[in-house]
């Protein structure tokens, strides 16, 4: 259930509307709109702005931004899972409808004109309460008693959305069609819990990953963080590096530093997976081959340029690029493995994955879905799920 609704906050400043940010302004693109209409998400702002003006306090509208947060999360897990109606034609595995209608719904509430006593400092509480409602951040929830385990997995929206509008992300999808479900494993039945997490750098350093996480990492049997790598491959990244290369995220924004975490004295440079590689990269999982990644990019103690660790990093480096590279794919892994051993849960299985990039068919360089893209994202959710099982009935 949704956490308690924390005490207003208080105002330095009435709240004034807000421009669009950067994501927020390519809902005006063509294809955005494209994929909302043929969902059937093309209404979800709308009714959310039209029931957040009504809202006459700030508890009010906790409770709106709250409720429909929430109700956009089930009813994309809903339609991916085959529930309810599809809405449209857009194929009912889509991550992309949740991504747009949220940004949809944020837009809408950093525009809305609060009732007087609403300020600034209440909007950035409710943008918040917006992100973790929507992305199913505080919906997490494992059945009681034993005889069931418990697995966490996550996913991420689209990115690189200047390059092409039209991206999907199969770690989101798989997050959609897995969220609530039983997988059977080697050593009996699995629960699934997923959730879905920005590409923004901000919202890393705020630590949306740890506060997410946090309850549930001591009382899981295995998680597994999930994003979109390779062309054609799926990997297992052995080693996670305390770096962050400067790409940048779905904000423009680039940032080149160290991973800023909580203690930053008793910061490793390197933290490693505990899943079970081996196991699955043996097993026959679907028609991506599966990988092993231990290769990383380190400056070796005592040095200054940073060199390729095909076998893993060296005593005293400093690190430069994970297995997962140096972006929001390696912070994430970075970070749960961190929380993992910080927390001391030592022998959980837990680490990350890189899907195939979701490939559109050949000459496709226009339309928003085309078959071979419906079948690549399926193949690699089907996969990605196969992967989870081996993991989990590995223990």
């Amino acid at each position: 259930m949704p956490a308690a609704a924390a005490a207003e906050p208080k105002e330095t400043a009435p709240a004034t509307v807000a421009p669009a940010t950067v994501e927020e302004q390519r809902l005006e693109r063509a294809a955005p709109q494209e994929i909302l209409r043929r969902s059937g998400f093309d209404t979800v702002a709308a009714d959310f702005a039209r029931t957040l003006g009504e809202a006459r306090t700030y508890a009010a509208a906790e409770r709106v931004v709250v409720r429909h947060g929430s109700r956009l999360w089930q009813r994309a897990v809903d339609r991916a899972q085959g529930r309810g109606p599809a809405g449209g034609d857009l194929s009912r595995d889509d991550d992309r409808p949740l991504y747009w209608a949220r940004l949809g719904m944020t837009l809408e509430l950093r525009q809305w004109q609060g009732p007087s006593g609403i300020g600034e400092a209440a909007r950035v509480k409710l943008l918040d309460r917006l992100e973790r409602s929507s992305r199913g951040q505080d919906a997490i929830r494992f059945p009681a008693g034993k005889g069931m385990k418990r697995v966490l997995v996550t996913g991420f929206d689209p990115f690189t959305l200047d390059r092409d509008v039209r991206i999907s992300n199969p770690s989101g999808a798989t997050a959609l069609a897995l969220d609530g479900t039983v997988v059977r494993t080697a050593d009996g039945p699995a629960r699934i819990e997923t959730a879905v997490f920005p590409v923004r750098w901000q919202d890393f350093a705020d630590g949306t990953v740890e506060r997410t996480l946090r309850p549930h990492l001591p009382h899981l049997d295995l998680f597994t963080t999930v994003s979109q790598g390779r062309v054609g491959r799926i990997d297992v990244e052995r080693f996670n590096g305390a770096w962050r290369g400067g790409f940048p995220d779905n904000e423009n924004v680039s940032r080149k530093e160290t991973v800023p975490v909580s203690d930053p004295a008793s910061q490793p440079q390197w933290t490693a997976t505990t899943l079970p590689y081996q196991e699955i990269v043996a097993a026959d999982t679907g028609r991506f081959p599966v990988y092993d990644n231990t290769s990383v990019t380190e400056i070796p103690a005592g040095a200054t340029a940073p060199v390729v660790r095909p076998e893993g990093p060296t005593a005293g480096s400093t690190a430069r690029a994970g297995g997962g590279g140096d972006y929001l794919s390696n912070e994430i892994a970075y970070r749960a493995t961190l929380l993992r051993d910080r927390l001391e849960p030592a022998d959980l299985p837990g680490g990350h994955v890189h899907t195939p990039v979701l490939q559109f068919g050949a000459g496709n360089t226009t339309e928003v879905t085309d078959p071979d893209f419906v079948r690549n994202r399926l193949d690699i959710v089907a996969q990605v799920r196969a992967i989870v099982a081996v993991a989990a009935g590995a223990r």
